[in-house]
């Protein structure tokens, strides 16, 4: 078994810091970029893609800033977190993933960030 490695990955969202939290903490805002289905039972994400079910646990929730969530079958240092970042000088947001994967999925990992994230950004119509 390889060691996961925690990575970093920022994207510039025109979204405000309201809006594109509730699309990364609410069922339904999730649904509608993240998961084909989401539901939320006592801090518990059920997130399904393709009839395959994944659950995990809202560990942090931070109002119009960040949500972290340990998948439940993964190790307790592992979580991946979305993190909506605005920067004070210029009021422009963006939406920092921080995520785990092993050495040789990272690539691939990143890679299916980028494809969720085009998808919320064509739903935001950012």
């Amino acid at each position: 078994m390889s060691e996961k490695k925690k990575f970093h990955i920022e994207y510039e969202i025109r979204s405000s810091p309201r809006i594109l939290y509730s699309f990364i903490s609410e069922a339904n805002g999730l649904m509608q970029w993240f998961a084909d289905s989401v539901t939320v039972r006592d801090q518990i994400y059920t997130f399904t893609w393709d009839d395959e079910e994944q659950k995990a646990k809202m560990l942090l929730n931070k109002e119009n800033k960040l949500v972290r969530f340990k998948w439940i079958d993964d190790d307790p240092q592992f979580y991946f977190e979305m993190e909506v970042v605005q920067d004070e000088l210029t009021n422009d947001v963006a939406l920092a993933i921080t995520d785990f994967a092993t050495e040789d999925a990272i690539a691939e990992r990143k890679l299916i960030w980028d494809n969720q994230i085009d998808y919320l950004i064509s739903v935001l119509g950012a």
